[in-house]
């Protein structure tokens, strides 16, 4: 396993040239697949998945060529092998794509399902339902997905209507579209930057896609596609990784070769956080002096707040005074921040199963709690802890079937016995007990000496 060691402490200060998207070249890749003359890529990322793609791909009888770090040839002249079972591609999402983009130009494709995602599953059902609609046959078994057109004939145009929107799925129908016979509509489609890039390129090849960027996109097929090159669009995710890490650290950061506008959903999430930002030319200046003040985060497709940043900007929200605590839960992430103080600590772990049993999907959820003031701090935290006693009381049903299934979860993977982990508990639920009688009799206690003193005053 790799690690990090990291000595923080010191505001950030410099400036950082931003990568090509990785969301944006894995598609761009299987794209480049359904033309039969060669097409160099640029910016590409230099990170595991640009790897695994291109392997995948030359598994198939794909030529491709590291020009160096951030530059690719590919030429899918001489492609022997329609089927791709790649074992790197079970830990990647982007693999899908070839689906499309073989079916498109062969007719037929089988590719190993996708992964790329620890936390819940990549659904293909959208993906199926588009190339369903344009008449191709559609088989999942073995853990691949078998796709073809009956009698080997070409992809028909058809009307295609996402029952969620999907970046995969709009991409991976788009592909397909690109060298289907007739017009394909996409409804209720993605409108990610990556979408539009991947459309730039297929039409600077001789596509014919129109409305990529906005809810309804407009393909219609072409016999053949020709070679170029292209270069991919910045990453967004990355800039605003950067843009988290100067909120939390302070400082100035210099981010280059980025389209700022497609950092407008985090720069205003940065802005009423405190951050400033400022754009020059393709660039964004990012500092901080002051502190952060907080702020509610709400994922939402583009143009709303991406999903991929809500965890870093989360990270920066939950410094200083406040402990962080993340974890899973049913697939989804939950975020639980609590004042550090002696009589809060103890009640973490119950706070966070009453946030689990009061989850939202597709939320993660931030709790604060502010600071007193005044002579009644001290009785007014114990008041809070007496009340947080009762209501985990309440929700103790939903919190133990929900930790069991976490505790199971994680005994699996540890392989640490089920008698140590539960027995570990017990004597930590009791100490916890003690503990919080101890602070909130000691607390009280010191509130009445206080104000018996003020009497005899």
């Amino acid at each position: 396993m790799e690690q990090y060691a990291i000595k923080g402490g010191n505001p950030l200060v410099g400036d950082v040239e931003i990568a090509g998207a990785k969301n944006a070249a894995l598609p761009v890749f299987a794209a480049a697949a359904m033309t039969d003359e060669t097409v160099y890529i640029d910016n590409i990322p230099d990170v595991r998945d640009m790897d695994v793609m291109l392997e995948a791909m030359a598994s198939t009888g794909v030529t491709v060529k590291r020009i160096n770090r951030h530059k690719v040839l590919i030429n899918a002249g001489n492609i022997h092998n329609l089927t791709v079972e790649h074992e790197g591609c079970k830990k990647i999402r982007g693999s899908y794509y070839l689906l499309g983009a073989f079916l498109g130009k062969y007719k037929q494709a089988e590719v190993v399902l996708p992964g790329g995602c620890d936390i819940g599953s990549r659904a293909v059902d959208q993906h199926i339902k588009g190339f369903v609609s344009m008449g191709a046959d559609v088989e999942v078994r073995n853990g691949l997905i078998d796709a073809r057109v009956p009698n080997g004939a070409r992809l028909s145009g058809g009307q295609v209507y996402l029952d969620i929107v999907s970046v995969g799925a709009t991409m991976n129908i788009m592909l397909a579209a690109t060298l289907a016979e007739g017009q394909t509509v996409i409804e209720n489609a993605a409108k990610e930057p990556h979408i539009v890039d991947v459309a730039n390129f297929l039409n600077s090849m001789g596509a014919n896609i129109m409305g990529a960027g906005t809810d309804v996109i407009k393909v219609r097929g072409v016999s053949r596609l020709r070679g170029g090159s292209y270069s991919i669009i910045p990453d967004q995710i990355e800039a605003g990784t950067y843009m988290a890490a100067v909120a939390a650290c302070g400082g100035e950061v210099k981010l280059c070769n980025i389209i700022p506008k497609h950092m407008d959903c985090i720069s205003a999430k940065m802005a009423e956080m405190g951050v400033e930002i400022r754009e020059v030319d393709d660039s964004l200046v990012v500092s901080r002096i002051g502190p952060l003040t907080r702020a509610n985060i709400k994922t939402m497709p583009y143009p709303g707040f991406p999903t991929d940043a809500q965890a870093i900007l989360m990270a920066a929200l939950t410094l200083d005074v406040f402990l962080n605590v993340i974890f899973r839960a049913i697939g989804k992430p939950i975020v639980v921040s609590v004042e550090l103080t002696t009589i809060f600590f103890p009640w973490i772990v119950c706070v966070a199963m009453i946030v689990i049993a009061r989850r939202q999907e597709n939320t993660a959820l931030v709790l604060f709690f502010e600071k007193f003031k005044g002579p009644f701090r001290h009785l007014a935290v114990a008041f809070i802890n007496a009340v947080m006693f009762i209501f985990s009381f309440v929700m103790a049903r939903s919190a133990y079937e929900l930790s069991v299934s976490l505790i199971d979860e994680y005994l699996a993977l540890t392989h640490i016995s089920k008698a140590f982990t539960y027995g570990s508990m017990v004597v930590g639920f009791v100490g916890v007990c003690i503990m919080v009688a101890f602070n909130m009799f000691k607390y009280i206690l010191v509130e009445i000496v206080k104000l018996e003193e003020g009497d005899k005053t």
